[in-house]
């Protein structure tokens, strides 16, 4: 789950970590109130999007003036923002964050992660703040430093103080960002976090240090135990196809392609698009029902997948171990003929009661093609795909 940067902030607050003052809005005429609220003569207008680029794409601009609040905020408010994290679509901007301006001397870029090799939590950081992490990591690799934390000290006065020196904090300011790295730390471990960051952590004119954007990612799995960030979602900005999937608690994203994948397992899932790629495909979705499908669920997997309107074909993978096969085939039958089905259908089931579920399949009169391997399959979903 993600969040916008204005809510991010104000959990990075909750842990000591300095932010500029801000205000988001929703319309014009709040944005132009929020700047006279915060006072002083520059003003940062932001679009509010779960992507990162907003600059880059045209989404965040400096404000001499209320008239110019006002005029970035008409052009920024409902504008289709383009990011390299929006794809070519674009995200439409429906809420923008007015933030007093900042002396900004030094840009430094610092997150947290889980590294599942150390299985740590760890502070990545760099001089390079503002760009993005993924071209300085290809193009000065030496410039990120990370650190390894230790859950049960947490990230120590000496390591926040050594990775601040090897990113350019300037000495008086050293103090300063331990207590921002600490509190970035505390933030991410307490709300169970998959990614937080900061970029750009900033040093102003003056010397203190400040988290002029925040970026917040949340571990789905564990949002149950956090009722005050699941209150931050923001279902404006997601695929409309993925929240009704979670609705019948359906694991899906989507995708580019145009073969669709109803799969039980995460593994089988990821295995089975690779497949389709390998034999010259491109899915359309993942889409994980779990071990517990039922008819509904399948049913409900279909309607998804079938709002795709450049959906070609449709693979059904079932490894019946949990699972049973005639359960699937029971799902697939009823949702085949729910939705009166139209395009061509290929599934492939192994395990516990595979010749049942194969029978009723066959039994079924509905044109569904029938396959033996994951090979088999993927090859004849391509062909179908391609009208072959």
């Amino acid at each position: 789950m993600k969040i916008h940067e204005y809510q991010g902030k104000e959990i990075l607050r909750q842990f000591g970590v300095t932010t500029p003052r801000g205000i988001p809005c929703l319309n014009v005429d709040d944005a132009v109130k929020a700047a006279e609220t915060l006072g002083g003569s520059v003003w940062v207008v932001k679009a509010q999007i779960h992507a990162g680029g907003r600059g880059k794409g045209g989404g965040v601009k400096v404000a001499k003036s209320l008239e110019q609040v006002r005029e970035y905020a008409s052009q920024i408010l409902g504008m289709q923002l383009v990011t390299h994290q929006t794809g070519p679509e674009g995200q439409k901007v429906r809420r923008l964050l007015i933030e007093e301006g900042a002396d900004i001397k030094q840009e430094l870029y610092v997150s947290m992660v889980t590294d599942r090799v150390s299985q740590r939590v760890v502070l990545m950081a760099s001089s390079e703040g503002g760009m993005d992490i993924e071209e300085v990591a290809a193009s000065h690799p030496e410039k990120i430093h990370q650190v390894v934390i230790d859950p049960a000290t947490g990230l120590t006065d000496a390591e926040a103080d050594s990775i601040s020196t090897l990113i350019g904090v300037p000495a008086g300011s050293i103090a300063d960002a331990r207590v921002q790295l600490q509190g970035l730390y505390k933030a991410y471990w307490d709300t169970d976090c998959s990614l937080a960051e900061i970029n750009p952590l900033i040093v102003t004119g003056s010397g203190k240090v400040i988290a002029l954007d925040a970026k917040f990612n949340f571990d789905a799995n564990a949002l149950f135990r956090h009722p005050e960030i699941v209150a931050y979602r923001d279902l404006d900005e997601e695929d409309p196809a993925e929240i009704e999937a979670s609705k019948f608690d359906l694991a899906y994203i989507s995708l580019d392609g145009n073969i669709g994948c109803l799969v039980n397992g995460a593994g089988l899932a990821m295995a089975t698009m690779d497949t389709i790629k390998l034999f010259g495909g491109e899915p359309a979705n993942f889409l994980d029902v779990g071990g517990g499908a039922t008819a509904e669920k399948v049913t409900e997997a279909f309607k998804i997948m079938l709002k795709n309107p450049g959906l070609k074909a449709i693979l059904v993978n079932i490894f019946g171990g949990i699972m049973r096969c005639d359960v699937i085939a029971e799902g697939v039958i009823t949702a085949s003929k729910a939705v009166s089905l139209q395009v061509p259908l290929v599934v492939r089931m192994k395990g516990t009661n595979e010749e049942i579920g194969k029978k009723m399949l066959a039994d079924s009169g509905l044109p569904i093609i029938a396959a033996d391997s994951m090979e088999e399959a993927a090859q004849k979903v391509v062909a179908a795909a391609n009208g072959k």
